[in-house]
């Protein structure tokens, strides 16, 4: 008779959990309801109650999370400040007559704000409505248009300080300074590659993306650079204080956060963008997302200490350890199951679940658990512009209602192609992600 082991009830665990998730019952209540019921029948109650609490209490004592409310409220108060619509806007009149400067504007903005918000969903639409309506008037391609918003909203995904980045260090127990240090120039790269695709194809087809109409470009230059200078010099400021800080040793990655939404509030009041009811609105929104990514650290914890405990992930190691597969092919394999599983899912479940799980496999392959993080990072980065979900796609929709989903659909398909070839370059050249750690840090 088949007798039904830890393990195995451990694989069933997994798989309620998916088929849940996919149904679409909330994630944080189906991690803890699946914890209990498969924690009882493996181990029994007593145990599976002392791993809930445990967990609970160690995820929300975790220091490091404490940053990820600051770097939210940051991003809130800069979208505020209206910063980004000014140093767009002075970046499309300074080119205005180079073909293809809408993209290059848009990209430009992406990386400034990626790295103030690593809220994809607001790049995406801050993004649509700054550049969609110009893009419009000055005929530009639709498709081409919507792939370079939705590409250059999810560089906050990865360019530091990214709330994910925050999440995963402790996750994979990486301190959060290397993740930054290991993701600027992968962050940097993915940037330039939709810059060299974008501008590249308006120049081979003008009509892609066309100068724009001589009425719509100031005479006065000198108001142009005043309003990049207001654009571009606060929050590149704001940003370095904080960032550097961080990188630097001066601060911790929580001293930093508040350094920076802080200065966020100072930036705001010194724009006179500042009112309570503004604000009182950016601290409901970041109160309902930190809460949302903390009470799923603390499930996902308990499910995955539940699911240790059943000895699940010692069996899924020694099983593909048994493969005789080198841990390039491992590490291959696992960044298409995070691809795929970039379709249905955010980022916040498969960092926190799916992770912890095949980290021991790694661990004694002895894979550079800093590059594969990054890897991590630009494979889902990936998974925001992959059909059918593609999350940005239905972003980029709600602000520009008269451009067709198939057209964002087709737009963001062709940078998809560009995002996997920067995986594949950061996968063979695993120096684009180690060497900044290693100059800094010694690592």
């Amino acid at each position: 008779m088949f007798e039904i082991t830890n393990e195995i009830i451990g694989l069933l665990m997994i798989g309620a959990m998916l088929f849940a998730i996919f149904v679409g019952f909330p994630i944080s209540f189906t991690l803890i309801f699946l914890g209990v019921v498969f924690g009882t029948w493996g181990f029994g109650i007593k145990l599976t109650i002392f791993l809930m609490t445990l967990q609970s209490y160690g995820s929300q004592m975790e220091q490091t999370l404490a940053a990820v409310p600051l770097f939210v409220f940051m991003g809130f108060m800069m979208e505020q400040a209206g910063l980004m619509e000014r140093l767009f806007a002075s970046i499309q009149m300074m080119l205005a007559r180079m073909k293809g400067s809408l993209f290059v504007a848009v990209l430009f903005v992406s990386v400034i704000f990626g790295a103030a918000t690593g809220i994809v969903g607001a790049s995406v639409t801050i993004l649509g409505i700054m550049a969609a309506k110009t893009m419009n008037r000055s005929g530009y391609d639709v498709r081409l248009a919507a792939g370079t918003i939705t590409a250059g909203g999810t560089l906050g995904i990865l360019i530091p300080p990214s709330i994910m980045l925050v999440v995963m260090g402790p996750v994979l127990e990486i301190p959060v300074t290397d993740l930054f240090a290991a993701a600027i120039l992968p962050g940097i790269m993915m940037a330039f590659l939709y810059l060299v695709y974008s501008v590249g194809r308006c120049w081979i087809n003008p009509n892609l993306g066309p100068p724009l109409p001589e009425d719509m470009i100031p005479e006065d230059r000198s108001i142009i650079w005043k309003e990049l200078a207001a654009g571009l010099v606060p929050p590149t400021i704001l940003i370095a204080f904080a960032l550097g800080s961080i990188l630097s040793g001066w601060a911790t990655p929580t001293e930093g956060a508040g350094m920076g939404a802080f200065g966020s509030i100072i930036l705001t009041i010194g724009y006179r963008k500042f009112t309570i009811a503004k604000t009182y609105e950016a601290l409901l929104k970041t109160l309902q997302i930190s809460v949302l990514i903390l009470f799923l650290v603390a499930a996902s914890n308990f499910f995955g200490a539940v699911f240790s405990r059943l000895g699940t992930p010692t069996m899924i190691t020694e099983l593909l350890l048994g493969l005789d597969a080198s841990a390039g092919v491992v590490v291959l394999l696992i960044l298409a199951l995070v691809f795929i599983l970039g379709w249905p899912l955010e980022w916040v479940p498969i960092v926190l679940i799916i992770l912890p799980i095949l980290a021991p496999v790694l661990i004694k392959l002895e894979v550079d658990m800093l590059w594969f993080a990054i890897l991590v990072a630009v494979c889902l980065q990936t998974a925001w512009l992959s059909p059918p979900v593609a999350l940005s796609a239905y972003f980029l929709k709600g602000v520009v209602p008269e451009w067709d989903l198939k057209d964002i659909y087709f737009g963001m398909m062709q940078f998809m192609v560009i995002q996997i070839i920067g995986l594949l370059v950061v996968f063979f050249v695993p120096g684009i992600a180690t060497w900044l750690p290693n100059l800094w840090y010694g690592g």
